[in-house]
């Protein structure tokens, strides 16, 4: 056995040895593959679309819709699988702006000084000043409410949490040994950046990020329950919460389940978050 896979099994084990990180991880997969696969894998595929059903209208779990129908008789079971690729396409596309944005703030501000440092930080200290959610509203009440739009809008205010983590550790990092050797040689300034500060902030980034998933897809869903999220007929969770909230107790199964998945998703990938960040704390 090679030394690389001696180090992964060994890093597997100590990150399975906690149970609820192991459930956050198979909780996570399941999901994304639930989402991946959701033609194949919902009941009623089509009912994700322009589909209306009145006869089936509002009925509840049963042998046929398992988690019950809407108030226009759409399979809520298929309308949460799809919902899950919804959220999940969020997550991912404001992530993957957000955190090459917000990390490459954090490493120019946090290695550069004086004027750079200080309008980069001041910046981010304005952002992040006005609470998420309103900042969100705000950029999406300027507009017609959309997937696409939500995605920037919650990417214009996720960024400066990861620029101000990343210049903490920049900070931290730049007076070591080994960037001051570098320093020396002449290495040039994108080199040391990518080359030697980048990857010891990588843990704390990819832990921040797991973390962040989770909270993305919930501040997304309240978005969405508000009326500021993906526009209807496509299937939403935070959407679906807030049709179910109006028909409470009557229609119970709509919110109760819609926010159930909501959970879970949030659940999953903060116990895989906080796995990971305690596997980094205990290599550390």
């Amino acid at each position: 056995m090679s030394a690389v896979v001696r180090s992964r099994w060994r890093t597997w084990r100590q990150f399975a040895r906690s149970v609820l990180s192991v459930i956050g991880l198979v909780l996570v997969i399941v999901i994304v593959l639930v989402a991946v696969f959701a033609p194949y894998v919902a009941p009623f595929p089509h009912h994700a679309g322009t589909f209306t059903n009145f006869a089936a209208a509002s009925q509840p779990p049963g042998a046929k819709y398992w988690l019950g129908t809407d108030s226009i008789g759409r399979d809520v079971l298929s309308r949460i699988i799809f919902g899950f690729r919804t959220s999940l396409m969020l997550g991912v596309v404001v992530l993957a702006i957000a955190v090459p944005l917000g990390t490459l703030a954090g490493l120019v501000a946090g290695y550069a000084r004086g004027a750079v440092d200080s309008v980069i930080m001041r910046v981010t200290d304005i952002f992040l000043s006005i609470p998420t959610l309103v900042l969100a509203m705000t950029i999406l009440g300027l507009f017609r409410p959309s997937q696409a739009l939500a995605m920037v809008a919650v990417s214009a205010v996720w960024w400066p949490w990861y620029a101000r983590l990343v210049y903490g550790l920049v900070r931290s990092i730049r007076l070591q040994g080994f960037v001051m050797a570098a320093e020396v040689i002449g290495a040039p300034r994108w080199r040391i950046l990518l080359s030697e500060i980048l990857p010891n902030c990588a843990p704390s980034i990819l832990t921040k990020t797991s973390l962040d998933m989770g909270l993305v897809i919930l501040l997304g869903a309240s978005l969405s329950y508000i009326g500021l999220g993906a526009p209807p007929p496509t299937p939403d969770l935070g959407t679906m919460v807030a049709d179910g909230a109006s028909l409470l107790p009557d229609v119970w199964w709509l919110s109760v389940m819609s926010g159930l998945a909501v959970f879970l998703v949030v659940l999953g990938f903060n116990l895989l978050g906080d796995g990971l960040r305690d596997l980094y704390d205990r290599d550390a």
